[in-house]
């Protein structure tokens, strides 16, 4: 609060009428007169300064670099004038929030040297009335003549402080003490304050902005190059400065990272061509180090001079595509949906093949998953890649046995179609992932020795193209028939097996596990509930019971068929026996006998087993031997 210039005379009379007889004159400043009666309820003392509450000499050290941003650049501030608070017999003071003092610059503080005043409280219980606590209290500036002080020792100077408000909180106390007043108006001391109080106000919003912009430019996925005419980089993010020293840029006694050091083809590059005024949005380029050689995405925009329009920096940011891929990856659904504890199942059978799981996830081998079809393979490979070091990149998965070899060939190693287009394949895509190979047995011959060689020494190249490119990525492969038997017979790539099966994890079948079936049973309904967000429904004991006595030739896949059938089809929260229908979304009625497609769903149902076939359908084993000698199939 700025105010008149006030009588020092009367102003001591209010004072010692108040200090000798304790009645407040009408004409002393209401924020003075609340204070001063504040300073005599803390009993204060008048004659001089304490010394009270202070921080310890390691805690003010470590509160000083707690706050060092704002105490040294209100040193900066200060030491080109320090000659004019010497002139004219200035102190000036910084505080924080709690009234405790930071720094004294320039002249001692009312007769205290920096050492004795730094590190103390100067609050209205500790000191009484002074600018300091009146600012503290109301959040404005305010001029305090010196008669108004509560300790006497204090007014031989006025005093004026203001409050450093960033984000609309109060973070420090600026005070300027006054000792000669006639060579220095109040009112000069009072604009010097505020000058001081709106610098650094500016500085300390532009300090938390900057601190912000850079922590949102280190999380984004991106590198981030502020770049100087010359090359020098003026600034980069966390990922920019670690792809720079990826390809030998380090900063040498305090130079900085200059382009045409480390950068080959940097004259050929989008960022040099942005001096001449030339953006680049979303461009694919390729930058050649002695490192390694890179291929990214990259903006590139001009920064001009708002004066004569001439380039003065450019701003670039690039994401490498192989990140580009993985964040891709991701966006399209490349995750685990599963983890291994989703896998249910007690029984030591069972839980001894996802403890061998757990284990070998953690490693780096390449793993071969083999178990009859339905066991839960694919699900076991989601759970392995959630459970390994990969978990944070893409799972991606191939069925060898879904496309012809040639189609194989490009979904597996990409293709280039024109010197313009080229698409990657799964191998890269699964770049520091992994890639799930289902029935990987029906592979072809003709892909086995390069999908080998690619393995081996970790680097490809697309169809119809040369440019080798490395990869990173962990195998899973799966397979319903016994492999190593393939491999001996020649059916499958040896040295590919070799590679792949470092790591062999048999997935047992539904019927060596019987006594998981009810619990798999139970949590195939809580999966349904939760997805469809219907009521769940109670398997009863004696429907436990029928599931288990089946052998489940399909394994889980077949009772995934089995309980939603019952449980869609099932109109009470209870799934009884007769609920159950054991050839899952085929009707046990008798449209088999005229439908092909239901018949050979239901013998495939029962396993090709005539005799369980025959109980399903409630037939005799003549009967069905006519009706597979109809459709053509064999029996067992």
């Amino acid at each position: 609060m700025i105010r008149e210039q006030r009588s020092r005379n009367k102003l001591e009379n209010y004072y010692h009428k108040y200090i000798e007889e304790g009645i407040i004159d009408p004409n002393v400043h209401p924020w003075v007169a609340e204070s001063w009666q504040k300073s005599k309820m803390h009993n204060v003392d008048t004659k001089t300064m304490p010394l009270g509450v202070s921080l310890s000499s390691e805690a003010l050290k470590e509160h000083q670099e707690h706050h060092k941003n704002a105490i040294s650049y209100l040193e900066e501030l200060t030491k080109e004038i320090h000659e004019f608070f010497q002139m004219y017999n200035l102190s000036l003071l910084l505080s924080d929030s709690d009234c405790y003092v930071l720094k004294s610059y320039s002249l001692p503080f009312y007769q205290k040297t920096p050492g004795e005043i730094e590190g103390v409280r100067v609050g209205v219980a500790d000191i009484g009335t002074s600018s300091i606590s009146i600012v503290h209290e109301h959040k404005t500036p305010f001029l305090l003549f010196g008669p108004e002080m509560w300790i006497e020792e204090c007014q031989q100077g006025d005093a004026c402080s203001a409050p450093v408000i960033v984000n609309g909180e109060l973070q420090y106390i600026l005070t300027l003490v006054s000792v000669d007043q006639e060579m220095l108006p109040h009112n000069a001391v009072v604009s010097l304050m505020l000058t001081m109080k709106y610098a650094m106000e500016k500085h300390l919003s532009a300090s938390l902005r900057i601190k912000a912009e850079e922590a949102i430019l280190d999380a984004t996925p991106f590198a981030v190059y502020h770049v100087m005419p010359g090359g020098e980089i003026a600034y980069a993010n966390k990922l920019g400065l670690s792809r720079l020293e990826g390809i030998g840029g380090k900063h040498v006694n305090e130079h900085p990272i200059n382009l045409n050091d480390v950068v080959l083809n940097y004259r050929h590059t989008p960022i040099y061509k942005g001096f001449n005024g030339v953006p680049s949005y979303n461009k694919e380029v390729t930058w050649i180090t002695q490192a390694k050689t890179y291929e990214d995405i990259t903006t590139v925009v001009p920064l001009e001079r708002d004066s004569d329009q001439t380039v003065n920096s450019v701003v670039a940011v690039s994401m490498p595509i192989e990140d580009l891929r993985t964040l891709v990856a991701h966006a399209a659904g490349y995750t685990a949906r599963y983890n291994l504890a989703s896998m249910v199942g007690e029984g030591s059978t069972f839980a001894t093949t996802k403890d061998k799981a757990a284990r070998i996830a953690r490693n780096h081998n390449h793993i071969l998953l083999q178990g009859e079809s339905g066991t839960g393979k694919q699900r076991m490979a989601h759970g392995i890649h959630q459970a390994s070091s990969r978990a944070a990149g893409p799972l991606i998965s191939v069925r060898c046995g879904d496309l012809a070899p040639e189609l194989l060939e490009q979904e597996l190693f990409g293709v280039s179609t024109s010197a313009e287009i080229s698409h990657p394949g799964k191998l890269e895509l699964a770049n520091g992932g992994t890639l799930f190979m289902d029935e990987i047995e029906k592979l072809p011959m003709t892909l086995t020795a390069s999908l080998a060689k690619a393995l081996t020494t970790q680097k490809m190249h697309r169809i119809g193209e040369t440019v080798e490119r490395p990869i990173d990525v962990r195998i899973i492969s799966a397979c319903d028939s016994d492999l190593k038997r393939l491999t001996e017979r020649g059916a499958f790539d040896h040295q590919l097996y070799e590679i792949i099966s470092k790591s062999v994890i048999r997935v047992p079948s539904l019927r060596s596990r019987r006594e998981d079936i009810p619990q798999l049973a139970k949590h195939i309904v809580c999966e349904l509930a939760a997805q469809h967000q219907i009521e769940e429904k109670v398997i009863l004991p004696e429907t436990a019971e029928v599931l288990k006595d089946y052998d489940w030739p399909g394994n889980i896949k077949q009772l995934q068929g089995v309980i939603e059938y019952a449980f869609f089809n099932t109109k009470s929260n209870e799934i009884r026996p007769e609920d159950i229908n054991l050839m899952g979304d085929i009707k046990p009625d008798n449209s088999w006998k005229e439908d092909k497609d239901v018949f050979v769903k239901a013998w495939q149902a029962a396993g090709g087993n005539v005799s369980r076939l025959a109980n399903l359908l409630s037939v005799s084993r003549v009967t069905l031997y006519r009706y597979l000698k109809k459709y053509g199939l064999e029996k067992s």
